[in-house]
């Protein structure tokens, strides 16, 4: 690859990730057709990405993306016109803008306040309700079909990353580590289970019937990790076990209400995930749950993991992507938390291998892609 290409391909690691839907070249904000195929998906985070990582994408077989946080306040940037533009830019690129992130999807401890929805205080919750609500009939005035977020008051819990192969770093949790840090309580202080579940059916009341009018499907993402449930820095994490996730999907019954199934993050919540995560995938899948996959992998179990290259975790991805085959999943596969290489331009490197190793298993159990 001559040096010019290189430079530009780098620009992947700005941040890319994943989701996706169909393409739709009808009306804007029409329910998409879908083809029973998942797409190439990635995801960004608040920083938009330049005209090189789009062109690199596309050209990389990337072909649906979750868009950057437009802003975290309502304002221009989340009106009907300010998503239109955005769609419209992706779109010239050749990539279907299959979902935005809500300004609760970036994990509260990267910010110096917590949304008031999280910490469950009232009537200044409302407000940010009220503001996510408009966000999300804009999102579907504007043609774009889902948005994302979480629900975590304790971000993505992580110890010391560990190396393996070639000496690429993996993220890495050991409970016991975590423990022995003794970290203070958050922002949030101590949440046991119920008031917990009282923000989150709060929330939802709310949200479920202003996604359904607008048909944009909201996709919620896992805490990551899994924790025990007596709590960890005095917050009982009630979504960072499968019996929670069941429950939450549960609380409105709404085609428009499911997850940002991360499937490493679900598989670091199980005992055994090499045996365990397909039929979890199915409990979902066959439920209709499943807004967008974070294709990742892991080698270990709950309370002690890595997050390994696709190939080289305790998961058989193949086998997992014949479950999405088997239950009609058409979204988006994405990779997620990739690796660190220690080498110039690692990120982008590290990507466009997660990218064609998607690519490749998509073709051995759907053919051509």
């Amino acid at each position: 690859m001559d040096r010019r290409k290189f430079l530009r391909y780098s620009s992947l690691a700005l941040g890319c990730a994943t989701t996706g839907w169909g393409r739709d070249q009808g009306t804007p904000g029409a329910a998409t057709v879908g083809d029973g195929r998942p797409k190439l998906g990635t995801q960004f985070g608040g920083t938009p990405p330049s005209d090189d990582t789009l062109r690199a994408l596309a050209e990389l077989g990337v072909n649906h993306i979750c868009g950057w946080l437009p802003s975290r306040r309502l304002d221009e940037n989340w009106s009907v016109e300010g998503l239109t533009k955005l769609r419209k830019k992706v779109e010239s690129y050749g990539l279907k803008l299959a979902m935005l992130p809500l300004p609760m999807t970036n994990t509260p401890l990267e910010h110096a306040e917590m949304p008031n929805i999280l910490l469950g205080k009232s009537p200044e919750r409302d407000q940010e309700i009220s503001d996510i609500c408009q966000m999300i009939r804009n999102a579907g005035r504007a043609g774009i079909p889902a948005v994302k977020y979480n629900f975590t008051l304790l971000g993505v819990v992580r110890t010391k990353r560990t190396p393996d192969r070639g000496g690429a770093l993996y993220s890495t949790f050991n409970y016991d580590e975590a423990r022995r840090e003794n970290l203070p309580l958050t922002e949030a202080g101590n949440v046991n289970a119920e008031e917990y579940w009282e923000r989150i059916t709060y929330f939802l009341k709310r949200v479920v019937p202003v996604a359904e009018e607008s048909k944009v499907k909201i996709a919620c993402h896992p805490q990551d990790p899994g924790l025990p449930e007596a709590g960890f820095r005095g917050v009982q994490a009630v979504l960072s076990n499968v019996e929670g996730l069941k429950r939450f999907v549960e609380i409105e019954a709404s085609p428009y209400h499911g997850l940002n199934f991360c499937q490493g993050t679900v598989s670091e919540m199980l005992s055994n995930p090499g045996q365990e995560i397909y039929d979890v995938i199915r409990y979902f899948g066959s439920r209709g749950k499943i807004f967008n996959v974070h294709f990742r992998n892991i080698r270990g179990r709950r309370l002690n993991f890595e997050e390994t290259f696709p190939d080289n975790g305790s998961v058989n991805m193949v086998k997992a992507l014949r479950i999405y085959k088997e239950l009609g999943y058409d979204a988006m596969l994405m990779p997620d938390h990739i690796p660190l290489l220690g080498v110039p331009a690692g990120d982008a490197q590290a990507f466009a291998f997660e990218f064609g190793y998607i690519r490749g298993v998509l073709q051995a159990v759907y053919g051509e892609v």
